[in-house]
């Protein structure tokens, strides 16, 4: 044996899941990467024990990027991402498939354990609904975190909150949540939801750990260890001639290793195990057991920077390299893998039976698991009240949502007379100060093909010049034109700061495969000329008009009422 340096980079550890018999493919790399690494490593975090864990935070960035899917055209206002705190659940549920909403349950009970009393008094009432303190208090806390920028004071939120309300209640005024696609919707989110609460994570814990005591006593004494290997296939029909060859060239590899040649490197080139030559030759971890018994023997007889002479397996010829060897881990190490792996087998619904089980025992009578699941469900909402309020703020979100969508989003990227109209009346404050230039800047495959560009957008609008373009230029088989589109100011791009503003005598590079550009516009020293010269600031604002003026409405159609003595009380009370 021979001692060599530079072990492989150490992978992350995994879990080794207990099986039923020791698989042994005729490769190593099936075996132990196939079996292991693509199936056990990276596990997607699905599984969410019943209010298990710390609570999850989330930045004010992260809020603003999950909050109304259809607005990243929009700047929508701080303010009103505040006020809108419910829809970055609908977001969640409709874009990442629960994927985090199951953590929301740890969450708003930790903020609401406090509230669940007796004593709960209306903070308001907004068109005949009253808000009970401990509502208005989960609002404004969930939303004047540490990590909100923009906090806001106890008055000021109280703004928000009631044109918040105030929306709501013009949304159940027409009677959105009646429509049968919200009301699914609002049932598969309560399913999602109640499931968190009626698994028996006592269940799931104890076949965790009995998923950990199999595999250590599997592991056993001799642990794991992390191994390289450079593989030279011998077919099991070879003639004696071929498998000399192979012994040959498994020498001469093995006395360059010696030599003091990089083993990762020359696994990388020869090893005809492609899965771990593209990791220099290293496995996974891996236990007695799991390999071709030629190859484990040697493996396992190896210390940290040895080397063994060339081996004879039912594959071929293996030079095997130990980089590492451990004792499996405690349970701890472990557990959140194993916790995944039980979930990609389906451990909930085995554990939502056991809650069944637990649950028809404690009510009595002769409730069958299913039926005593059922009555727990419908007793969530009275039992916890943080289940309540996670409904009532995706119902209300939802609400928010669609009516918001109407009366102002879409309603206002539409709109293109009011668009035309608010630009008009305010285009001083849209006014250029300095010069930009208004158009695009075109890469074409070759001179020819930009003079034939130039020709094809000769006397068109300049909105309808990308399309065109695309049309004559570019298929799906052939691209001659790659464009850019403006506006532009001096020093926002390296071709119009040379053909158009002239800041630079240095000609840019041009992008590979389209040397000859051109540029078609004109540089404006004032402007805007339309609404269409600057539509993503003309818009934006426009919808912030609209929904100033949708809150006037709010206001003088409904009534509301603030209580202050209690208002006086939130979080400064026992």
């Amino acid at each position: 044996m021979t001692s060599v340096g530079g072990a492989s980079p150490r992978p992350q550890p995994f879990f080794v899941p207990p099986t039923k018999a020791q698989e042994r493919p005729s490769a190593v790399r099936r075996n132990v990467r196939t079996a292991w690494a693509e199936r056990f490593n990276g596990g997607d975090e699905t599984f969410r024990a019943p209010r298990e864990g710390p609570p999850s935070g989330e930045g004010e960035g992260t809020f603003r990027a999950r909050t109304f899917k259809n607005y990243k055209k929009s700047a929508y206002n701080s303010e009103r991402i505040r006020t809108f705190a419910a829809i970055c659940i609908i977001v969640d549920f409709k874009k990442r498939k629960m994927k985090r909403i199951m953590l929301a349950a740890a969450v708003v009970l930790t903020a609401l354990s406090a509230m669940a009393q007796d004593d709960d008094p209306i903070v308001m009432t907004v068109n005949g609904v009253d808000v009970p303190r401990s509502e208005f208090e989960y609002s404004y806390n969930k939303n004047n975190t540490e990590a909100v920028l923009d906090r806001k004071s106890l008055d000021e939120y109280v703004e928000l909150f009631i044109n918040y309300k105030l929306k709501v209640a013009a949304a159940a005024e027409e009677r959105m949540d009646t429509a049968a696609a919200f009301q699914k919707e609002m049932a598969d989110y309560r399913a999602q939801q109640a499931e968190a609460y009626l698994v028996d994570s006592a269940y799931i814990e104890e076949q965790a750990r009995e998923v950990y005591r199999q595999t250590a006593e599997r592991i056993g004494d001799d642990g794991l260890v992390l191994v390289s290997h450079i593989l030279l296939r011998v077919p099991q029909d070879a003639t004696a001639e071929a498998q000399a060859a192979a012994k040959v060239r498994a020498d001469s590899i093995y006395n360059a290793l010696k030599g003091g040649a990089d083993f990762a490197e020359l696994a990388g080139r020869l090893s005809q195990d492609p899965g771990t030559a593209r990791q220099g030759g290293q496995l996974p971890w891996i236990q007695k057991g799991q390999t071709i018994p030629e190859f484990e023997r040697v493996a396992f007889a190896l210390q940290p920077g040895e080397m063994a002479e060339p081996v004879l397996s039912a594959v071929g010829y293996h030079i095997i390299k130990m980089n590492e060897r451990k004792q499996f881990e405690p349970y701890e190490f472990h557990r959140k893998s194993i916790y995944d792996w039980l979930n990609q087998r389906g451990i909930t619904a085995a554990a939502k039976q056991s809650m069944g089980k637990k649950l028809a025992a404690q009510m009595g009578g002769d409730l069958t698991p299913d039926e005593a699941l059922a009555r727990a469900e419908k007793e969530l909402d009275d039992k916890y009240p943080e289940f309540r309020y996670l409904m009532k703020e995706f119902h209300d979100g939802s609400m928010l949502y669609e009516i918001s969508n109407r009366e102002v989003w879409d309603k206002g990227a539409k709109d293109e007379k009011g668009l035309e109209k608010y630009f008009k009346k305010h285009k001083k404050d849209y006014a250029y100060d300095e010069p930009v230039f208004r158009g695009i800047i075109v890469n074409c495959t070759t001179p020819d093909v930009l003079q034939q560009v130039k020709k094809s957008v000769k006397g068109q609008p300049e909105a309808q010049w990308v399309q065109t373009i695309r049309e004559q230029f570019n298929n799906d088989s052939t691209m001659q034109v790659k464009i850019i589109r403006g506006p532009f100011k001096a020093g926002k791009n390296k071709y119009a700061d040379y053909y158009i503003f002239k800041t630079t005598k240095e000609q840019p590079e041009a992008i590979e495969g389209f040397p000859a550009v051109g540029v078609i516009g004109k540089l404006q020293k004032k402007g805007p000329d339309t609404y269409e010269d600057v539509r993503g600031a003309v818009t934006t604002d426009y919808q912030n008009h609209l929904e100033k003026e949708w809150v006037k409405v709010l206001r003088s159609k409904y009534t509301w009422t603030v209580y202050p003595d209690v208002l006086d009380t939130v979080n400064r009370h026992d």
